[in-house]
């Protein structure tokens, strides 16, 4: 509901202020009000199974790493949703289209930058109600296809409502390629080294969306607004056929067959 809720409420609170202070301001109650229920949080004693003597933080985070490179389901799960963003997120030029393509104010800003959250939340109700079992890592690689197919067509579009229905597309879609891969990662991990791949996970996400804001910034310097948004469209699309083809244990996941941690 964070994850999703969140750009949405952001992105309304643009929209019917026009005013960016308002939107970082409550983000700044926000999270001073989740920093005091995390100091309010109890110790959790670690287990003896857990806890290795003489074990360092860089042995953890190497461990980790290790665990998380030396299986092909997880990896691959991680890097194709790492590399979708990092080429497929149109979000950091939001403003430059809204400028200087559909030319709006703010307040069409503010509805762009809800759309996405629009479209997670709609596939979060259909999840909730149909959730995936079969075909599971078919039904990623193709998710993570509508992804590109939906930012290609975003790129290119000159009208505000397509604009709108192509970014609530890529929610719609990334919803599933997020699901999928939290319940890999759950899944598949043993308990004494879940906390350790759920920090690289968090390390691929979290890099992933700044690196593809980065990314957006340059490829638009130099090859222009539209063209950057529609090659990052492209080269989420060869992403899914490389890993189409170098991960067939992610390809041919099913969560209905009973699997060992791989």
């Amino acid at each position: 509901m964070a994850n999703i809720g969140g750009p949405a409420i952001g992105g309304l609170l643009y929209a019917l202020s026009g005013n960016a202070n308002l939107a970082y301001f409550t983000i700044l109650i926000l999270l001073l009000n989740g920093l005091f229920f995390i100091s309010r949080t109890k110790n959790y004693p670690v287990t003896q199974k857990e806890k290795l003597e003489g074990e360092t933080f860089i042995s953890k985070v190497k461990e980790g790493l290790h665990f998380v490179f030396a299986r092909q389901l997880i990896l691959g799960s991680l890097a194709l949703d790492m590399f979708a963003v990092l080429f497929g997120g149109a979000v950091a030029m939001l403003p430059a289209y809204a400028k200087d393509i559909l030319f709006l104010g703010p307040e069409g800003l503010g509805f762009m930058r809800t759309a996405p959250a629009l479209g997670a939340l709609l596939m979060s109700g259909i999840l909730a109600y149909n959730p995936i079992k079969k075909n599971a890592g078919y039904l990623l690689l193709y998710a993570v296809a509508g992804f590109g197919i939906c930012t290609i067509l975003f790129g290119i579009s000159q009208n505000f409502w397509f604009s709108i229905i192509m970014l609530a597309g890529t929610g719609f879609f990334d919803n599933i390629s997020m699901v999928v891969r939290g319940t890999i990662v759950q899944k598949y991990t043993p308990n004494e080294m879940r906390g350790r791949v759920s920090a690289v996970n968090a390390l691929f996400v979290g890099s992933s969306n700044e690196l593809g804001a980065f990314e957006s910034g340059v490829t638009a310097r130099y090859m222009g607004l539209i063209p950057s948004v529609v090659f990052g469209g492209v080269m989420t699309l060869l992403v899914v056929a490389v890993a189409w083809f170098a991960a067939p244990k992610l390809r041919k996941l099913d969560f209905t067959v009973a699997s060992e941690l791989v």
